[in-house]
């Protein structure tokens, strides 16, 4: 479900006016803190102009850290 979600969104979005770069955190835990100072509290979530956007519930960002 989350995948889904992550890319309905993603697509949706116009590629002339944003790049989307997306990251698995669960994958990538070298991109935690990143995430955090961001914004991010669980996953999916979507981080624009500096704003983190919480798509649906997925895993806190806590559960991501182990």
């Amino acid at each position: 479900m989350c995948v889904a979600a992550e890319h309905s969104v993603a697509n949706a979005l116009d590629p002339s006016k944003y790049t989307v770069e997306s990251v698995h955190l669960g994958t990538d835990k070298s991109r935690v803190k990143e995430a955090e100072a961001a914004g991010v509290k669980s996953v999916p979530a979507l981080v624009m102009n500096g704003t983190a956007f919480h798509i649906n519930f997925v895993a806190g960002i806590d559960a991501l850290k182990k």
